[in-house]
């Protein structure tokens, strides 16, 4: 489903370990999509459609002169960038903009959404990102050990072990401490060639489709997997700004047939 890690590495690890590190980092990324979509479900955040088109492009823009200035694979950006993620993170405040909600510019075929948290906010974050990420490993293991269990080969008791033994800081692997203490600015992303928009929005997000994309870009009732599929591309900025942490989440969706 996600570009990152590849979709098939777990079929060709090397190793029982990492067979488990892979399925985690999967994990890691179905829970970061629950945390930052959930708003509507569970705290909420309402979503704001309208947009204006040049706010959208500048937030658009702006991720992208990011994700160019930092080094591939490492997330910290360049301090020549510290003061274009710092205003990013400000912009809702710069433009009277609400934190939490979901703030929509759509076209047919091509949606973006924002979302700022800040302060108390983020603390929220990144408890419901741990505890999504908790919840989806146990299910992982309970699922492997009653598909796999009974085989009782070595590499197959290994790969469970290893997946018991899975235990991730969600703070610790998305770099909280460095950003709040020497406050700097980090920049990931999540993407995939192929995202179920209704899963997305009816089960993550708990809003219908139609609420999200328009009704010039919804499915038809009773539509095929290929009348679902969307590109979507998910920055995540974290930061300081005036001494608060802050975060900003900014989503690129685009009908797979339309690009």
């Amino acid at each position: 489903m996600f570009d990152e890690p590849d979709e098939n590495a777990s079929e060709h690890a090397s190793s029982p370990t990492q067979r488990a590190r892979e399925a985690a980092d999967e994990m890691r990324m179905h829970a970061q999509l629950a945390a930052v979509f959930e708003g509507c479900r569970k705290f909420d955040a309402e979503l704001r459609v309208g947009l204006d088109a040049e706010i959208a492009r500048e937030i658009q823009r702006s991720m992208g002169r990011l994700e160019k200035s930092k080094a591939a694979d490492i997330p910290f950006l360049p301090e020549s960038s510290f003061p274009d993620a710092a205003a990013l993170l400000n912009l809702w405040q710069a433009r009277e903009l609400t934190t939490n909600d979901y703030h929509i510019h759509r076209r047919p075929g091509e949606v973006m959404m924002v979302r700022w948290l800040s302060g108390e906010q983020v603390d929220t974050f990144y408890e419901r990102l741990q505890a999504h990420f908790d919840a989806a490993m146990e299910g992982l293991r309970e699922d492997e050990r009653q598909a796999n269990e009974w085989k009782q080969d070595p590499a197959t008791l290994a790969y469970l072990k290893a997946l018991d033994g899975v235990q991730v800081s969600m703070a610790e692997r998305y770099l909280r401490e460095p950003i709040r203490t020497h406050h700097l600015f980090v920049l990931s992303t999540q993407s995939a060639d192929e995202m179920n928009i209704a899963h997305l929005c009816d089960y993550i997000m708990g809003v219908p489709v139609v609420d999200v994309v328009g009704s010039a870009s919804a499915p038809a009732p009773g539509g095929n997997e290929s009348d679902l599929a969307w590109f979507f591309k998910l920055f995540s900025l974290r930061g300081m700004k005036d001494a608060v942490e802050q975060m900003c989440f900014f989503a690129f969706l685009q009908k797979t047939g339309d690009f």
